[in-house]
């Protein structure tokens, strides 16, 4: 990030050699997103230094996000309305489909538009005192940072429809069980726990990290006979790289990492 680069006082970074910390900092509004934060963290990913290869999302406090700050609805006509869901769609495409893997620490509430923000990220890790709610039913509008698109993924669309329609919590064990969440730690132990992740992901070849957040969510969403089209091209993309070849090389040589237990 350049210096010159203004964020709101609403994000936070650290840097941490070639993993990047943003940070919601709404502390006092239980980081609840209004439109500054929102932009902020549009162009926090669109000016990422070069040598980033992660990027862990936390939040300051005991919350990561209550969701769309409802000040930002209240004077909205529809095709206002339907403007700001556009904009928060584009930021949040681009923690999605950015180009380095984003593992989110969640705790606290994750609601509404936290819960949005939240699965746009690729790893997410849950402390125990997350839990996850879509009130927007009980407040007479819908949900418009992507959630339709992307709750469904994980939990159905049914699940979906019974938070919606009857304001049902998960907390973070259920939000486990159900794949809100890949991992599941105590409370104050998120943050060390995407630490370490995001370690480990930053090992990998840049190339294969790329294939894996841009590449799988389509081949995933497509016919068979174009994903495996798909597959075999990004394979030959990512073994073809000069990084590829060395590390092949290095296995073979009985040089490189075996796997291991976690």
């Amino acid at each position: 990030m350049t210096q010159e680069t203004a964020l709101p006082p609403s994000l936070q970074v650290e840097w941490r050699d070639e993993i990047a910390i943003l940070r919601l900092a709404r502390p006092e509004k239980r980081n609840a997103l209004n439109d500054p934060t929102v932009l902020g963290i549009g162009t926090f990913f669109s000016q990422l230094p070069a040598h980033v290869k992660v990027i862990v999302l936390d939040a300051a406090g005991e919350n990561f996000s209550a969701g769309l700050d409802l000040s930002e609805l209240s004077e909205c006509n529809t095709m206002e309305g339907v403007m700001h869901s556009m904009m928060w769609h584009r930021v949040f495409a681009q923690v999605e489909l950015g180009a380095v893997p984003v593992v989110a620490v969640l705790k606290g509430a994750v609601v509404g538009g936290g819960l949005e923000l939240a699965v746009s990220a690729h790893i997410r890790i849950a402390e125990r005192s997350a839990y996850y709610a879509l009130p927007e039913g009980q407040r007479g509008i819908f949900v418009g940072g992507g959630a339709s698109v992307r709750v469904p993924r994980l939990i159905g669309v049914a699940r979906m429809a019974d938070m919606m329609l009857t304001g049902r919590m998960y907390n973070a064990e259920e939000g486990q069980a159900l794949g809100i969440s890949q991992y599941l730690v105590e409370s104050g132990a998120g943050l060390a726990k995407a630490l370490d992740l995001s370690a480990r992901i930053a090992a990998n070849s840049p190339v294969t990290n790329f294939a894996v957040i841009q590449a799988l969510p389509r081949i995933a969403e497509t016919n068979p006979h174009e994903g495996f089209l798909m597959e075999a091209l990004m394979a030959a993309i990512a073994q073809g790289s000069d990084e590829a070849k060395s590390r092949m090389r290095a296995f073979l040589e009985k040089r490189g990492k075996k796997v291991t237990e976690f």
